[in-house]
C-alpha cells in the first residue's frame, strides 16, 4: 500500500514538473504512463528457417539453429524483467506457405507484418555473420541509416555486448539502408549479427550454450539501459 501510495504521489510531482517547465516533457510522461499501463514490448525476431538455413558455419553449424536459440534466451531474459516478449518464430519452420514461389520474400513480409501488427517499443533481429578471410571476428549491430532511435538503441546493445562477452571488440554500429527488414519496420530495429560463424573459435563459442546465454544476456542489458534512458521502463 505505501509502494502504490509513493508511486502516485511521485509521478504527480514528476508530471507537475513537466507542466511547468516543457511541452516535450509532458509527451515523456504521458509515455511513460501508457507503458506502465500497457506494459513494454519488444519483438525478437530469430533470423531464417525453414529452407533457409542462413550461414553455415565453419564446423557446420547452421545460423537458422543459434539464432533461434540465442532468441529464447533473450526472451527469457526480458520476460524476467516484466517486458512482454513477441516471437516472429518459435521452431524450425520459417513464416511461408508451402505454396509460395517465393518463399524467402514471403517470409520476410510475415516478419514484418508481425512486428508491425505488434506496435512494440523495438524489435531486435538476430543473426549470425560470415566472411571468406576467416580471422574476421566479432559481433557487430546494425541499423536504418535514417533512424535516430534505431542508431541510439545500436550503439548501446553493441557496448553492451562488447563489455560484456566481446572484450576486444572494435566494431562499431553501423548504419545500413537496404535491408528487408530495417527499411519496413515502423519502429527501431537493429539487426545483431552475434559473430562470425566462419571464423572457427568464434563458430564454436556461437554453438555453446553457455556463450550464448552470456550473448543474450548482454543484449537484454543494452535492452534495459535504452528503456531506461529513452524514458519507456517501468517506474517504481
Amino acid at each position: 500500500m505505501k509502494r502504490k501510495y509513493f508511486n502516485v504521489v511521485f509521478l504527480g510531482i514528476i508530471f507537475l514538473l513537466c507542466a511547468l517547465f516543457s511541452e516535450k516533457g509532458i509527451k515523456t510522461i504521458k509515455y511513460i504512463l501508457a507503458q506502465k499501463k500497457s506494459g513494454v514490448t519488444v519483438v525478437i525476431d530469430a533470423g531464417h528457417g525453414g529452407f533457409d538455413p542462413g550461414k553455415v558455419g565453419i564446423n557446420k553449424a547452421l545460423e537458422k539453429d543459434i539464432n533461434l536459440s540465442i532468441a529464447f534466451k533473450l526472451k527469457r531474459y526480458l520476460e524476467q524483467n516484466n517486458i512482454k516478449v513477441i516471437m516472429t518464430r518459435e521452431d524450425g519452420k520459417g513464416l511461408y506457405q508451402a505454396s509460395d514461389q517465393d518463399k524467402k520474400r514471403a517470409d520476410m513480409k510475415k516478419r514484418v507484418s508481425i512486428i508491425n501488427s505488434s506496435d512494440p517499443c523495438m524489435a531486435i533481429s538476430i543473426h549470425q555473420n560470415s566472411y571468406p578471410q576467416e580471422s574476421i571476428k566479432g559481433a557487430q549491430v546494425f541499423y536504418h541509416a535514417n533512424s535516430e532511435e534505431g542508431k541510439i538503441l545500436a550503439e548501446i546493445l553493441q557496448e553492451r555486448i562488447k563489455k560484456t562477452i566481446n572484450d576486444g571488440n572494435h566494431r562499431l554500429a553501423k548504419s545500413n539502408s537496404s535491408y528487408y527488414l530495417l527499411k519496413n519496420t515502423k519502429c527501431p530495429l537493429v539487426i545483431v549479427e552475434c559473430g562470425f560463424l566462419s571464423n572457427r573459435k568464434e563458430a564454436d563459442l556461437l554453438c555453446n550454450e553457455e556463450y550464448q546465454g552470456k550473448m543474450a544476456w548482454a543484449i537484454c542489458l543494452g535492452v534495459l539501459e535504452y528503456l531506461d534512458t529513452s524514458g519507456m521502463q517501468e517506474v517504481y
